[in-house]
């Protein structure tokens, strides 16, 4: 199994690219609005995309989902809780920025719904959807249960967790999620959307936001 990683755009967002091996078919978790970095993760090991799954509709998450089906001419799938943004990245844009950014922000053409429950099977690979509303409405996890990786968004970081004061966002409701994810092995490793890993087992006993679910 191949899992690769670049951290790219303003917001440092990780991309995900995952496959059974190099040179073959790959699924992306996530595209940054940064295609020049987005063709050289997907170059360094001579992979194909065949799937974009996006786990929220962000734009530093999803702004480079636009190019990457144009580019590529794959499925790309979001839950729909979270159309509001990812058809809408302009005016995210413009409350973070007071301004949109020269760039190509557009999302694709057409999007695939995820739901909880939702098993992808792609390239090879079977990742289950989890759906984790409270960054975002229509957030979602993908778990890889064969590797016991979980593909955590901004549900969850080493450390830390989602924010929940942007639009949709909703506090009680992501740590209502959390225990979605605490149902899974602790020894999950979780890929999150920003900075490095971490484990379910350690988060448990070790980020201070999650005390009250210990």
């Amino acid at each position: 199994m191949l899992i690769e990683s670049a951290s790219l755009w303003l917001a440092a967002t990780n991309c995900w690219v995952v496959a059974t091996d190099a040179g073959g078919p790959a699924v992306v978790i996530d595209a940054p609005p940064d295609p020049p970095g987005l063709g050289k993760l997907l170059a360094r090991n001579d992979l194909y995309p065949h799937t974009l799954l996006l786990t929220h509709g962000h734009v530093d998450h999803m702004g480079g989902a636009g190019w990457m089906a144009d580019r590529y001419q794959l499925a790309s799938f979001v839950h729909p809780d979270d159309d509001f943004l990812t058809l809408h990245p302009e005016d995210q844009l413009t409350h973070i920025f007071g301004m949109t950014p020269e760039g190509d922000f557009a999302p694709p053409s057409r999007l695939d719904a995820l739901w909880d429950g939702l098993v992808v099977e792609m390239a090879g690979l079977r990742l289950e959807t989890i759906h984790t509303p409270g960054h975002t409405p229509g957030h979602c996890c993908f778990y890889l249960p064969e590797e016991g990786v979980l593909f955590g968004g901004d549900q969850l970081f080493a450390g830390s967790i989602g924010r929940t004061d942007l639009p949709g966002g909703d506090y009680p409701l992501l740590m209502q999620s959390m225990g979605k994810l605490f149902d899974l092995p602790g020894e999950t490793r979780v890929l999150p959307g920003h900075g490095p890993s971490t484990t379910l087992a350690v988060e448990r006993r070790h980020n201070p936001f999650l005390a009250d679910l210990a």
